[in-house]
C-alpha cells in the first residue's frame, strides 16, 4: 500500500510539473492573455487561394475592383485570411457561374461532416484535420472544427491551453452529456482563423465514456450515437463543413462522431504494424457499427477514404505497402499522401500548422515540398466535397 501511495503522489508532482512547464511554454510563445493571430500572405499565396493569376490579381488592384490591402514601402502587397474574404465576395459578385469563387453549400446542399480517425495514436489525424480545415477557411468555406478527443491536442493548436481555459465546463461535453446539456452554440469559440470555429475538447470529454453504460440501462434519450448529429443541427446552417478530430480509440465518443458523419477519413501511416492494428480497428468498428445501425442509428456516408500520412516517397518498404494497400482498397486510398516532413514537426513544436508559419523560417525546398504535399490532399478532400453536393 506505501508503494500505491508513493506511486500516486509521484505521478501527481509529475502532472503538475508538466503543466507548469507547459504554461511557461507557452508564455514564452504567446504573450500572457493573448491569442494567436494568423500570418499575412503573399500575392503568390493569395493568388493561388483565389484560383487567379497573380497577373489578373495586380490587374483587379489597378482597375480598383477589389479593396485595397497592407502594401510594404517596397510595394510588396501582403493579404489576411479577411482580405481573401472580400475579394472573394467582390470576384463572385461579377462571375458567369454561381460558385466561382465562394465555392461553400448552396441551397439545399446539406453540410458535409468529415471524420478523422484510427485506432492507433500517432497516424496524424489531428496533423491532417487541422490542416484541412485551415485549407478549406482559406478557400472561403465555412468550417466549424470539433475536438472530441479528451487530450485536445486540435484546441491547444488554436491557441487555447485546456486544462486552464476549460477545465470545468466550455468544451463539447457540456452539449452532449446526459444531464442537463447546454445549448451547442454556447460552446462554440471564434478561432484567429478567418472562417473557422471551434468547438474544444478537454478532459472532462472522459466523462462521456463513463457515463453512456449507465444512460444505455436507464434509456436516455437521444442515446450515444445520436447526440452529435442532434448537437449538431442547431448549427449546422452557419457552416459548409464540419470536421471531427475524433480521439486514438474506438469509444462511444467517435462511434457518435461516426453517426454523424457525412465523410470518413481514416489516416494510415505506411508501415506494416500500423497496417495490422488498421485492420483490427476496421473488424471492430464494423462489428459496433453493426450494433448501432441495428438499433437505429444512419451509418450512411458519401464516401470513406483511406489517406496515407508521414510518406517517405524513397522508402522501399514504404513504396511497397502504399502499392499493397492501392491493391486492396482501390479508390477508396486517396491519390495524394501526406509527406513526412520537418516543416510540419518543427511548427508543430510552436504550435502551429505550416499554412501558419512563415516560408523564410525554413529551407525553401523543404517548406515548398510540405505546402506542396498538403494542398494536393486538401484539394482532393475539396473535390470529394464538391462531388458530394453534386458538382
Amino acid at each position: 500500500m506505501a508503494d500505491a501511495i508513493h506511486i500516486n503522489r509521484r505521478v501527481r508532482e509529475n502532472a503538475v510539473n508538466l503543466s507548469a512547464a507547459l504554461q511557461s511554454h507557452m508564455l514564452k510563445i504567446f504573450a500572457p492573455d493573448a491569442r494567436k493571430e494568423l500570418r499575412r500572405f503573399s500575392a503568390g499565396e493569395a493568388a493561388e487561394l483565389l484560383g487567379i493569376s497573380t497577373g489578373f490579381l495586380r490587374k483587379l488592384h489597378f482597375d480598383n475592383r477589389i479593396p485595397d490591402v497592407h502594401t510594404t514601402p517596397g510595394g510588396r502587397r501582403h493579404y489576411s485570411a479577411a482580405d481573401l474574404m472580400e475579394i472573394r465576395r467582390a470576384l463572385e459578385g461579377t462571375a458567369k457561374t454561381e460558385g466561382a469563387y465562394l465555392k461553400g453549400r448552396r441551397p439545399g446542399d446539406k453540410v458535409q461532416v468529415l471524420s478523422f480517425l484510427n485506432f492507433k495514436g500517432g497516424s496524424g489525424k489531428t496533423t491532417s484535420s487541422i490542416h484541412t480545415a485551415q485549407r478549406l477557411a482559406l478557400k472561403g468555406y465555412r468550417v466549424l472544427c470539433v475536438d472530441i478527443d479528451p487530450q485536445a491536442s486540435l484546441t491547444t493548436l488554436f491557441g487555447y491551453q485546456p486544462e486552464y481555459d476549460f477545465l470545468e465546463s466550455g468544451t463539447i461535453y457540456d452539449a452532449i452529456r446526459y444531464d442537463n446539456p447546454l445549448p451547442f452554440s454556447s460552446v462554440i469559440q471564434k478561432t484567429f482563423f478567418t472562417n473557422i470555429d471551434l468547438a474544444p475538447g478537454g478532459l472532462l470529454l472522459q466523462e462521456f465514456e463513463h457515463e453512456t453504460p449507465r444512460a444505455l440501462i436507464d434509456n436516455v434519450q437521444p442515446p450515444f450515437f445520436s447526440r452529435m448529429a442532434a448537437t449538431l443541427q442547431e448549427v449546422e446552417d452557419n457552416y459548409d463543413v464540419i470536421i471531427f478530430d475524433c480521439p486514438p480509440q474506438l469509444g462511444y465518443l467517435t462511434m457518435s462522431a461516426l453517426c454523424a458523419s457525412t465523410g470518413v477519413l481514416i489516416t494510415v501511416v505506411p508501415n506494416m504494424l500500423d497496417i495490422a492494428s488498421m485492420s483490427q480497428f476496421l473488424l471492430m468498428s464494423a462489428d459496433l457499427l453493426d450494433v448501432v445501425s441495428n438499433a437505429g442509428a444512419s451509418m450512411e456516408f458519401d464516401f470513406l477514404r483511406f489517406l496515407i500520412n508521414r510518406y517517405e516517397p524513397n522508402d522501399g518498404p514504404q513504396q511497397q505497402v502504399v502499392a499493397f494497400l492501392r491493391q486492396l482498397f482501390g479508390d477508396e486510398v486517396m491519390v495524394a499522401p501526406v509527406l513526412k516532413s520537418t516543416a510540419i514537426s518543427d511548427a508543430g513544436l510552436t504550435h502551429q500548422t505550416v499554412y501558419e508559419v512563415e516560408r523564410g523560417q525554413f529551407h525553401r525546398n523543404t517548406y515548398d515540398r510540405a505546402v506542396d504535399s498538403l494542398n494536393l490532399v486538401n484539394d482532393e478532400i475539396e473535390s470529394l466535397l464538391q462531388k458530394a453536393w453534386g458538382r
